[in-house]
């Protein structure tokens, strides 16, 4: 899963996650001017292809779903951008993060945010 999702793929991600399984009509029905359902369907090929979703059959229909939790495909899409554009500072990618935010972070966010950063230095991370 190293080769980034294009804009239309994360859209296919997105209505999967959302949906938690649909068939391809499903995905179609769901996309922001759709291409055509063959397009869909090879691109949910493309993407269970490189280990993204899956499928299940259902009778003669394809069912396809995640096949990594939304939590792990964050994990991993954020270190892919901590490395490439934060040289794998995740310091800079936090001061970027909480400096550039258009929304001003509550109190309870910052509260939040400060228990993670003494837990990481509790562990020693």
């Amino acid at each position: 899963m190293n080769k980034p999702l294009t804009r239309r793929e994360r859209e296919i991600m997105d209505i999967l996650y959302r949906l938690g399984r649909a068939t391809a009509h499903d995905v179609l029905e769901n996309l922001a001017d759709p291409p055509s359902y063959s397009a869909v369907r090879a691109l949910l090929r493309l993407l269970e292809e490189r280990s993204h979703v899956k499928h299940v059959q259902d009778g003669a229909r394809y069912v396809y779903l995640p096949a990594v939790a939304r939590g792990d495909a964050r994990k991993r899409a954020l270190a892919h951008v901590v490395s490439t554009f934060f040289g794998g500072s995740v310091e800079q990618a936090v001061m970027t993060l909480v400096e550039s935010s258009k929304a001003k972070l509550s109190a309870e966010e910052l509260d939040r945010l400060a228990l993670v950063v003494e837990r990481a230095k509790r562990e020693g991370r």
